[in-house]
């Protein structure tokens, strides 16, 4: 029991924290999309109010929201850490040199774009959570969405935030199968292919809103911003 535990605090126990942890994050981007698109319901709003308001009456889901801030925080800190280790491992000119024709910057650049990203949550949560969960505002969330987006600042950093998120899940998800075990040349491509499209799928989704609201595309932001829901 005691050598297991300690696995985790070598590089390839690290590395497991860090694709276990990714993959729970992947399945949260996946019913966090699909609560936010009942904003494009014509409802004013109320899809989307009343599946947040599920969500916090829920007490499982409740208990999986703290093992979910739990794994952001893990996979933050251990992807620093492992960042941190491996250019203290290597002689800097040299491997610069032979990683930039053997992988791309974002691969190279995992804990920079998630430091980046992590900070955009910060805000993110602090915008909508934070304002709603602890200091009781008054509109709908729904409301507080759709006024976020008007203004062309945090629309353009959540853009901006969305597509860092897209590239680190790109490399991320492939390396994640890759540190359990599926590295084999038979999952290989169908791997890629699958984070490929699963990247996609989360960027052009979430990208989605900002776009969509702050250009007020078929009239979602007037139909939530004049709704009394």
């Amino acid at each position: 029991m005691i050598a297991s535990l300690r696995m985790f605090y070598t590089s390839v126990g690290r590395k497991l924290v860090m694709a276990l942890t990714g993959l729970f994050l992947c399945v949260f981007l996946l019913e966090h999309l699909y609560g936010n698109l009942q904003l494009y319901k014509m409802d004013g709003g109320k899809a989307f109010n009343e599946y947040g308001d599920f969500l916090v009456g829920n007490i499982i889901i409740r208990t999986v929201e703290f093992a979910l801030f739990g794994g952001i925080l893990l996979h933050a800190l251990d992807g620093l850490y492992l960042t941190w280790r491996n250019r203290q491992a290597r002689p800097v000119r040299y491997a610069v040199n032979r990683q930039a024709k053997n992988s791309t910057w974002f691969s190279r650049n995992m804990g920079l774009t998630g430091s980046i990203i992590l900070v955009f949550l910060v805000v993110h949560l602090r915008t909508f959570f934070v304002t709603h969960r602890f200091l009781g505002a008054d509109t709908s969330m729904a409301h507080d969405v759709a006024e976020a987006f008007q203004s062309n600042i945090y629309a353009a950093l959540y853009v901006v935030a969305m597509m860092l998120l897209g590239a680190h899940l790109n490399h991320g998800f492939q390396s994640a199968f890759q540190t359990i075990g599926w590295n084999n040349k038979k999952y290989a491509q169908p791997l890629r292919t699958a984070g490929t499209l699963f990247a996609l799928l989360v960027t052009i989704g979430f990208a989605s809103f900002p776009i969509v609201f702050y250009f007020d595309l078929f009239g979602v932001a007037s139909n939530i911003l004049q709704s009394s829901y």
